[in-house]
């Protein structure tokens, strides 16, 4: 009895061990992630339009979008409400002023949807490896 109770506590040490690997690989790839706030020192603006130029984006990574809430919003788009600068039923609407979104892979889609802003280059789109 005393080898099988050892084999079985070899067995716990290894499961705790491959947890810990687990736990730490999770840590790791999240903090990997990214902050980008949206415009820079110019915030989420009518020149937001170019701000992705020369950024290399992944899946995780978070945007931040500061802007008078007042005059504006972020709403999650597809392609076709990006290219029509129109928010589809049911679009996510960020109204904050400093929101904050967390990429999915592929295009990620952004307008601001008070008339005339998107039309006048308040959209980005964002490729998230």
């Amino acid at each position: 009895m005393a080898a099988q109770g050892r084999g079985s506590g070899a067995v716990v040490l290894a499961a705790a061990a491959a947890l810990v690997l687990c736990v730490l690989l999770h840590e790791a790839q999240v903090a990997e992630s990214a902050v980008f706030t949206v415009g820079d020192g110019g915030g989420w603006s009518f020149s937001s339009n170019s701000w992705t130029n020369g950024k290399r984006f992944k899946a995780g990574d978070v945007l931040v979008f500061k802007y008078d809430s007042s005059s504006h919003n972020v709403v999650a788009v597809n392609a076709a409400g990006y290219k029509g600068c129109s928010a589809p039923r049911g679009a996510k609407v960020y109204s904050s002023g400093n929101d904050r979104v967390t990429l999915a892979r592929g295009t990620n889609y952004f307008i601001c949807s008070i008339p005339g802003h998107c039309q006048s280059g308040m959209k980005i789109a964002v490729n998230a490896a």
